[in-house]
């Protein structure tokens, strides 16, 4: 969430303007000092317009607590395959939804109209892994148990390849940033990047010693991390599909991994009950965030990386501060264990999915559950939100989708 005023003024009869960031301000800064601090640095704050600054900022500050206090409420259900769901992944805007299933199938889904565009067919076994090429979302991606991978257009749903060289079935895929790479993980141990444009592959990425079942692209592009039954995590050079660090500590099978933003670190989960941090650049341990009694099924940073995530089988989750490595709230209200955590866009609030049901939000400072939703009739096991942080999606075992506003 960027936050920031524009300073108009006229020079030599040439108007012009200047931008003042505000990365600092939250609900409870203290909005006339802030602006006081500001004037120091900032000659064009003189006196005469110092009270229109602060009410202007005080305007913005308000702003910022607002959305806090939505409350989401049920927009659709959407009954999407006869057989079981895999995953559910939004688009952009969330203006639209991909479904995979056991049916073999992909579906493309208009949010708005909960009308079905495509059904992306093909796939000779189960389709597992889904994403769109976002930010652009004009592709989608579909890793299936038949151990290809197939990258089809959105706007047709025809299939532009089919990606084959894997021995064993493909259950995770990224995308890259700029949209020109495809990167698959599967059961046989290896991580292979396809070329979009060539529809070739272009690397495989070869050193695990067991099942790849994460894999994450920093937001450069220039490496990708992937995480294993073999309790590690490998970072990798995207250009030359090298081997850069081995991230060895987890004592259990590696369930998520993933960089922040600036991609200076990775955090990574495990069924060892513990969440590690490790600096990207070097692949030394910084941190081993412990406190989950049980697995932990799910970690991730919001998107300034300043926190970070958790999701465990003890039915808790939990938020840690990336530069204390302290635990500063523990989510607790679920009644069965939690698969997925995931921070709205603007960092200020957190979705968990469980087993018990429901999917609840949190507030990310205090811990606070902010608002249960409720409705399914088995467990959630995939929730997110558009970029916007306005629409919430949720899939369940009970072969529903949940639109939520």
């Amino acid at each position: 969430m960027y936050s920031g005023i524009i300073l108009e003024y006229v020079e030599g009869g040439e108007s012009k303007t200047r931008s003042i960031d505000l990365l600092d301000l939250r609900p409870d800064t203290d909005v006339t000092a802030l602006v006081e601090e500001i004037q120091k640095r900032e000659p064009l704050i003189t006196a005469s317009c110092l009270e229109h600054i602060i009410h202007l900022v005080q305007r913005l500050q308000e702003k910022l607590g607002e959305k806090q206090n939505h409350k989401f409420s049920l927009f659709k259900v959407l009954r999407t395959h006869i057989l079981p769901l895999t995953n559910v992944a939004f688009n952009k805007s969330g203006s639209r939804f991909i479904t995979g299933s056991y049916d073999r199938t992909c579906k493309l889904w208009d949010t708005a109209s909960g009308e079905e565009l495509h059904s992306l067919e093909g796939h000779r076994n189960v389709v597992y892994a889904i994403a769109f090429n976002n930010p652009y979302g004009d592709k989608i991606a579909t890793g299936s148990f038949d151990k290809t991978c197939k990258v089809w257009s959105t706007e047709t749903g025809k299939c532009y390849h089919t990606f084959r060289g894997h021995s064993a079935e493909i259950v995770c895929l990224s995308f890259n940033p700029q949209s020109t790479l495809l990167a698959t993980g599967s059961m046989d141990t290896t991580a292979k990047l396809w070329d979009l444009e060539k529809g070739e592959e272009v690397a495989s990425l070869n050193g695990h010693s067991a099942e790849i079942i994460a894999l994450s692209f920093n937001t450069t592009g220039d490496r990708i991390i992937t995480g294993s039954f073999d309790h590690t995590v490998a970072v990798w050079d995207v250009g030359t599909g090298r081997l850069l660090h081995t991230l060895i500590g987890h004592r259990g099978e590696i369930s998520s991994a993933q960089f922040n933003w600036d991609c200076s670190l990775i955090v990574t989960g495990s069924m060892d009950k513990t969440c590690m941090l490790w600096d990207a650049a070097t692949g030394t341990h910084i941190a081993t965030l412990a406190g989950h009694s049980k697995e932990v099924l799910d970690v991730c940073f919001d998107y300034a990386g300043q926190r970070i995530a958790t999701a465990s089988a003890d039915g808790s989750a939990r938020v840690y501060n990336a530069g204390t490595k302290q635990c500063i709230a523990k989510l607790e209200g679920h009644e069965d264990e939690i698969s997925k955590v995931c921070f709205n866009p603007k960092g200020n609030c957190i979705l968990t999915a469980s087993s018990d049901k429901t999917a609840r939000l949190w507030d990310a400072a205090t811990g606070h559950c902010l608002q249960v939703l409720e409705g399914h009739a088995d467990e959630i096991f995939s929730c997110a939100f558009n970029y916007k942080g306005d629409t919430i999606i949720t899939g369940s075992k009970d072969n529903s989708c949940r639109i939520w506003h």
